[in-house]
């Protein structure tokens, strides 16, 4: 499905991620990626995890939100920008929104995490709930920035929210080249896509492999199926939760080397496992490209694995049920 306000968006380039990356720098330090000796011993591979838990909005889309902003010309800043989001896009977009001075407005559907509702609050936006689903919010997000003449950003039809976010791969893959293979969790695509595009030029032959909840499997079927469809959003994962398929990503995706379902129950184990043995909390996006490994620790034994912790933003019913 194309995002609501995109016309035929084109994937960004090397040379955009690039770009990005010293945009990005400018308010980012790079983040920490570190090898787990138990978590080696436990799966059989060289494991290395990439921390996007430890961003400032506690998830690695961030970096998308900055370079958007970077680039979105003076006379669009000044009309203040709209997004609409489960949390991360949003906190992303509303960090961002405070970093250039731009008035934020997020939309949200119903029943929020209430963390990330109280973290995009204290970044200075203002929330709106609206709509049973993402479908829903985007619907009404779209009349909104359209109402008050907003700058209307969505969660994956944005070539310069994918670059970024490629930023982050392309920190992982300059200090790791010699990685076998990424694992890259899955809701909109936009670190999927990311990821191929920074594989394929600086490290070839290291394989993506993107992973979702089974609960939420639209990007999944859409991608297998080689067209859009729409899926039942049944995760408790907010990360994943998505139930359409965008455009953008999906056009990238195809070049995927695989890409694997998991279910919840799975995210949980793979989330206590992170807070055990590798001191993380992650939210359960965060959890799943570990959940794809130990899923598959059998054809990736031996390898050199790279899996992204795209982020710790748990809310306190997760955390409950984490904990006890």
């Amino acid at each position: 499905m194309r995002e609501r306000g995109c016309v035929h968006p084109t994937a960004p380039s090397v040379t955009d991620i690039l770009h990005a990356a010293r945009l990005v720098s400018a308010h980012l330090p790079e983040t920490p990626m570190w090898s787990y000796p138990v978590l080696n011993e436990r799966l059989g591979a060289e494991v290395h995890v990439k921390h996007e838990n430890v961003q400032p909005t506690g998830a690695f889309k961030v970096r998308g939100g900055i370079n958007l902003l970077a680039r979105l010309p003076e006379a669009r800043r000044a009309d203040g920008v709209l997004a609409y989001s489960t949390g991360n896009h949003a906190q992303s977009i509303a960090y961002a929104a405070r970093i250039f001075g731009v008035p934020c407005t997020i939309v949200m559907p119903e029943n929020p995490n209430t963390a990330k509702v109280a973290a995009i609050q204290a970044l200075g936006a203002a929330v709106e709930v609206k709509g049973a689903t993402m479908v829903e919010a985007g619907e009404y997000a779209t009349a909104l920035a359209a109402e008050r003449g907003l700058h209307l950003v969505g969660v994956a039809d944005e070539p310069d929210l994918i670059a970024g976010v490629g930023t982050l791969y392309v920190e992982m893959l300059t200090r790791r080249p010699d990685l076998d293979v990424v694992i890259v969790p899955v809701g909109s695509g936009t670190g999927a896509s990311a990821a191929l595009l920074v594989a394929r030029a600086i490290a070839p032959r290291c394989r993506v492999i993107a992973v979702q909840s089974a609960q939420a499997p639209a990007a999944h079927d859409s991608w297998r199926a080689g067209a859009p469809v729409r899926r039942p959003v049944e995760t408790v994962a907010d990360g994943l939760a998505t139930g359409s398929a965008f455009a953008l990503p999906q056009g990238v995706m195809r070049g995927l080397d695989d890409f694997v379902l998991v279910s919840d129950e799975d995210l949980r184990a793979a989330q206590w496992l992170l807070l055990t043995e590798a001191h993380t909390l992650a939210e359960l996006a965060g959890a799943a490209p570990l959940a794809a490994l130990i899923t598959r620790a059998g054809d990736l034994a031996g390898l050199k694995v790279g899996l992204v912790c795209t982020g710790g933003n748990a809310g306190p019913a997760e955390l409950h049920r984490l904990l006890s």
